[in-house]
């Protein structure tokens, strides 16, 4: 006879009471679009209500906690099988659950407008009822209080983005992306399941509450547990070299998934690190360098390939490997500082790492759903088809610009203030330090420098591109997207500009989860007051004066002069920059041969050729060059082993008798 207790028998504290009602509407989303699995309008609407209200309860669940400061706890245990049901809400929880919420929120919204529920027919159904699984999954991995409930909503988060990777299962692509995604996520998977088997081995209980025993771990168990951690989690946060599922699973996937993915989902994976760093002891230094180390790579590396990139979705992909580099280049300074006793400098890196994972959740979730509306008006994706798009979707494209300015770090956008925290960081650190140490701090300072231009070639190159100048295709004219659309950007636009003029609210509200990660953090005195908010407040009312008299001018039908062309009377697309041409010069004079795009032409062979071909990829040398000919090989030396497979009895009577055999030899000697 089973028996089910609550705990604590008082009422639930209002935060709690959010979430679960979250929780239970997300829950309801993922079971209800099935029930209508014929109808799939009506399932659409039920997976968006659900999806929508679940965000919108979880929001107020995790600012209301983030307000108070109070945490909160809901255990569920199941008595007969020795498993509980634990959740915890505390600021660190609440800070990565609040723009969980808000992105879900925003995708069930944007993705109404988006998917057409007639064409896709049955797989509107299933794709509504993964997208709440999703949202599910992520909020239990965030809440979770226990080790297996942890595990099985990883499991269950991995699962359900790959069927929506895998939405458009007929494109070769898709398919690949999937499979792709699924390899990388288990190998990081395994690694914690590793990870968690032997700290609840040695605390004795899977409860994180328990966890605290492992911080009398002898240096070197520590050292092993943080490899683990690294690799388990950066392979779903797409840290550099682990990042390859990334640029695949993004465009494969709609966008307003995309965004769910790339601005929240790979967060998931920090917040686990973070979690079980918090219970680990004091690491050495030498941690702290080797993260900041594969940080930095990672942001050069991401954004070189972004700046190469002729698909808009998979140019954001990379981005987003950029953007996970920049926070472990935080995280990592955080650990070094720590380690060498500078706590106003770990303090002020922890800062600027827990910040910009804010900030790239609200201007990426923006990029990616303007990448939709792109590509829901256009019907393509490629950079080098597009143009003209400001003439013709004024709004969203004013709102992609804007959103190209906060992740190019420009003031007085979001982006700015957690990358110049992090650029404060850095050149503390470089000052305080001697000898090589102050050359490697001098150096990450200039990396991050043209980390910074190259970011603003890339999305001065997308938002030239594609908003300017003439379509470059027939067909990619573009119509305004729906409302359902438009709506969400709007929310995250203004987020972004309010984040960026009034920084000291968020500061404040992220100090929660600071001193969770890193006990009591020092006071840090930042340059951002009033001042700050009132220049740029009239820095934005100016720029949007100057947008809204130039598209009225334009609507008037403004009588406007011819620009130059260069000595050509009748200029047309051909003469125009492609994506690739625009980052020529770059990619020529900075990269490596490795880096480089590989061009294939078919030259002209006569005085009057009937047939010219000329193409242009950037593959990802770390995949293309590396992982991919290592597992071939290893997948030809396993196939191998398929001989030992006869299919004969007598055979496998053989194997369990030498198994038997050498399992009570090793008893004996033992």
């Amino acid at each position: 006879m089973t028996s089910l207790s609550v705990t604590p028998p008082s009422p639930l504290p209002s935060a709690m009471q959010m979430l679960f009602l979250a929780l239970a509407c997300l829950s309801a989303g993922a079971l209800l679009p099935l029930v209508a699995l014929g109808r799939p309008r009506l399932a659409q609407r039920l997976g968006v209500a659900t999806g929508l209200a679940g965000g919108v309860s979880g929001v107020v669940a995790a600012f209301s906690m983030l307000i108070s400061g109070t945490a909160s706890d809901l255990a569920l245990p199941w008595t007969t099988a020795g498993v509980s049901f634990a959740l915890h809400i505390d600021g660190l929880a609440a800070f990565f659950l609040l723009p969980l919420f808000l992105l879900v929120a925003g995708a069930a919204l944007y993705g109404s407008g988006y998917l057409d529920a007639t064409a896709e027919g049955r797989g509107a159904a299933f794709h509504w009822s993964f997208l709440n699984l999703l949202a599910l999954n992520m909020a239990l991995v965030v809440s979770a209080a226990n080790g297996l409930v942890f595990l099985l909503a990883w499991e269950g988060m991995s699962l359900s983005s790959f069927f929506l990777v895998m939405h458009a299962y007929q494109d070769p692509d898709a398919l690949k992306a999937g499979r792709l995604y699924l390899i990388a996520t288990h190998l990081g998977g395994a690694l914690l399941i590793a990870f968690f088997l032997e700290a609840g081995r040695r605390c004795g209980s899977l409860d994180f509450s328990a966890f605290s025993t492992l911080r009398s771990l002898a240096p070197p168990q520590a050292l092993f547990f943080f490899l683990l951690l690294l690799v388990g989690f950066g392979a779903k946060a797409g840290l550099f070299p682990l990042h390859v599922w990334l640029p695949d699973a993004h465009p494969a996937a709609p966008s307003h998934v995309s965004a769910l993915m790339s601005g929240v989902m790979v967060k998931t994976a920090i917040y686990g690190l973070l979690r079980m760093l918090s219970f680990l002891p004091p690491l050495p230094a030498w941690c702290g360098l080797f993260l900041l180390t594969l940080g930095m790579a990672g942001a050069l590396y991401g954004i070189t390939l972004a700046m190469l990139q002729d698909d808009l979705k998979r140019s954001l992909a990379y981005s987003t490997v950029e953007n996970v580099g920049l926070i472990f280049l935080g995280l990592g300074l955080w650990l070094y500082s720590t380690a060498t006793g500078q706590a106003t400098v770990a303090a002020l890196a922890l800062t600027a790492a827990l910040f910009h994972i804010w900030n790239h959740s609200l201007f990426k979730g923006l990029l990616f759903f303007g990448a939709g509306a792109v590509q829901h008006a256009a019907g393509t994706r490629s950079i080098s088809h597009l143009g003209g798009l400001l003439r013709r979707l004024p709004l969203v494209s004013s709102l992609i610009v804007l959103a190209s300015g906060a992740i190019a770090a420009l003031p007085p956008l979001n982006g700015f203030i957690s990358e110049w925290l992090l650029l404060m960081a850095l050149l503390a650190l470089g000052q305080a330090a001697t000898g090589g140490t102050a050359v490697l701090f001098l150096l990450l300072t200039a990396l991050l420098a043209l980390v910074g231009g190259l970011v603003l070639l890339t999305f001065s190159r997308l938002a030239g591109l594609v908003l300017l100048g003439e379509p470059r295709q027939r067909g990619a004219l573009g119509h305004a997207p729906p409302a359902a659309m438009v709506a969400p950007m709007l929310v995250l636009a203004l987020l972004c500009v309010g984040v960026g003029l009034i920084p000291g609210v968020p500061l404040k509200l992220l100090r929660g989860a600071a001193t969770l990660v890193a006990g009591t953090p020092a006071a840090v005195v930042l340059p951002f007051g009033p001042l700050w908010g009132f220049c740029g407040g009239l820095l934005v009312t100016g720029a949007a004066l100057l947008v809204f008299i130039a598209h009225r001018r334009a609507a008037a039908g403004d009588a406007r002069r011819p620009t130059w062309g260069c000595g050509f009377l009748r200029p047309n697309a051909r003469m125009a920059y492609t994506a690739g041409s625009f980052s020529e010069l770059a990619a020529t004079t900075l990269l490596a041969t490795p880096m480089q795009p590989v061009v294939s032409a078919t030259p002209t062979t006569c005085l009057f050729p009937t047939r010219a071909a000329f193409a242009r990829e950037a593959p990802d040398p770390v995949l293309e060059r590396g992982l991919a000919p290592f597992c071939g090989q290893l997948a030809r030396r396993a196939y191998l082993f398929r001989k030992l497979q006869a299919g004969k009895l007598d055979i496998y009577l053989l194997y369990m008798f030498l198994a038997t055999t050498l399992l009570l030899a090793w008893a004996m000697v033992g």
